[in-house]
């Protein structure tokens, strides 16, 4: 296993490298510059080439990809262009928790949904359950999605008036706060953290036990115990409550439109996986040695099913920066997608370069779990390779 994810490693840096060699020069086959978008025209020239030299775009094409690579492998992303004289590494670090924390909270909601309806209506094939959650879901797959969250900003921020509509915060509640929005959406962050830690811990312990009673006592005590730290957390933290609770306000909306979505394709995919699995010769020979029917359907066909939709979910979180565009263009939510979509627009190349090799770094580590989950998950795989 070790020697396997050392040659990933390699490979995964030079498909890296790559990958910035090709963003850069597409970046920089973009006509113009962003010298000639927002300097007056009137300036004199010795003036516009000092800040072509400032912001480092004087000098050959090659001689600027050079620079950047050099710079990259020191940890140094260069300075935005559009908010200069911060770096692209301040930038991106503001933003991209915000990007982890939406896409995060909805991806995970939909395949937990998704895995659970998928199993279920797999199992219990032909019933009116199965049609109608398969239409339901086809339905929610197909939806054009920016039009999908319009309806939804429409329906829950304006008719109903139960969710903000846009936004991060409310400028107004927050115009004398004593804290900055950062600083509260840290701890929100950090809140959530502990509370998933245990959530997880539990789940794995539970998974290990054999006895279901030693099963179901770890969980009676591990899940309240989460949802207690949780609210102690906010409890000592109370000054900062009200704002992190107006953070979460703002945040339900994009959530649950991003995780109906996405519980569409999880829930097909479990149920097309699920019927594949519930062929397979181990699970008549369950059956046939008494095996209880729950038992059957959750640690024999659901284990073995989940592997695809393990591949899709990891995917999916990889790739949660770049498909933030749409979405956080829709709901002004000031997130990665967003400042992607702007340092594209108004050519701020070190913003835009480093926003997608974030996406990069994302995606091949996504691929490198996928593999590594593979072979947890499926024993044969981890004989195959031993062989």
């Amino acid at each position: 296993m070790l020697k396997f994810i050392g040659r990933r490693l390699i490979q995964m840096t030079f498909l890296f490298f790559l990958f910035l060699t090709l963003v850069f020069f597409l970046l920089e086959s973009q006509p113009g510059d962003i010298t000639s978008q927002f300097l007056d025209p009137n300036i004199p020239a010795q003036v516009r080439q000092l800040i072509i030299e400032r912001l480092g775009l004087d000098g050959s094409v090659w001689n600027r990809w050079w620079n950047y690579i050099t710079n990259f492998v020191t940890g140094n992303l260069g300075v935005s262009f559009s908010q200069y004289p911060r770096s692209v590494f301040d930038v991106i670090v503001e933003r991209i928790p915000r990007t982890l924390f939406l896409f995060t909270f909805a991806t995970l909601l939909a395949y937990f949904i998704g895995f659970t309806l998928g199993k279920r209506v797999a199992w219990k094939r032909g019933g009116f359950s199965e049609h109608a959650v398969t239409i339901g879901g086809v339905l929610l797959y197909t939806v054009f999605y920016p039009w999908f969250a319009i309806l939804m900003i429409l329906l829950f921020g304006s008719y109903l008036d139960i969710f903000p509509i846009n936004g991060f915060i409310d400028p107004g509640f927050w115009r004398n706060a004593p804290f900055t929005g950062n600083e509260v959406f840290s701890q929100l962050i950090l809140s959530l953290a502990i509370a998933a830690f245990i959530v997880s811990a539990t789940a794995i312990l539970a998974r290990r036990q054999e006895e279901r009673r030693t099963a179901r006592l770890i969980r009676a005590v591990g899940y309240p115990l989460s949802v207690i730290v949780l609210v102690g957390f906010w409890v000592i933290r109370s000054e900062m409550r009200p704002y992190a609770l107006d953070i979460v306000h703002h945040s339900i909306l994009p959530i649950i439109t991003l995780a109906l979505i996405a519980f569409a394709g999880v829930m097909l995919l479990t149920r097309s996986s699920m019927l594949e699995t519930l062929r397979e010769d181990y699970i008549l020979t369950a059956r046939a040695k008494g095996v209880p029917e729950k038992d059957i359907r959750d640690r024999h066909a659901a284990r073995n099913a989940l592997l695809p939709v393990v591949t899709s979910f990891v995917l999916g979180l990889a790739f949660i920066i770049g498909g933030g565009v749409v979405t956080e263009t829709v709901f002004s939510w000031p997130g990665m997608g967003a400042l992607l979509l702007n340092a594209t627009v108004i050519e701020d190349v070190p913003v835009a370069t480093g926003a997608l090799a974030f996406i990069g770094v994302l995606a091949l580590l996504g691929h490198l779990i996928v593999d590594i989950l593979y072979a947890v998950l499926d024993p044969r795989i981890r004989i195959a390779g031993r062989e």
